[in-house]
Parts: C-alpha cells; sequence; structure tokens
C-alpha cells in the first residue's frame, strides 16, 4: 500500500437515539445515529413508526386512518 493515501483509521464510538453505544473503528469519530440493530423494527419485531417531519400524521389524515 501506499503512503500517505489512506485516511487514518481510528477507533470511534457509536451512539443511538435509544441509547445503545457501540465502540468500533472507523475513519471518524463519535459517530451519532437515530436507529440501530437494537431499535429497529427489522430486528425487534416490534412495529414503531419513526416519524420524519409529521409524514406518518400527515398520511393518517390524507386517508382518515385513526
Amino acid at each position: 500500500m501506499k503512503d500517505g493515501i489512506h485516511p487514518k483509521y481510528v477507533d470511534t464510538t457509536i451512539t443511538c437515539a435509544c441509547g445503545e453505544v457501540i465502540h468500533t473503528r472507523s475513519t471518524k469519530e463519535n459517530i451519532r445515529v437515530e436507529i440501530c440493530s437494537k431499535c429497529h423494527p427489522f430486528f425487534t419485531g416490534r412495529q414503531k413508526l419513526v416519524d420524519t417531519g409529521g409524514r406518518v400524521d400527515r398520511f393518517k389524515k390524507r386517508f382518515g386512518i385513526q
């Protein structure tokens, strides 16, 4: 491998909005995410509506869903 062309690869902490903390290595330090494998509906089996800017409410209002 050539010297000086690769980014620094450092220890980092990934923090989810649910409180999960994952320690790994990356080119960025201290990454914050909104959803991870501990709280994502695909992995948990529970449905959770992730509302971005009121989209879910607008959809429910438009189609009369309670």
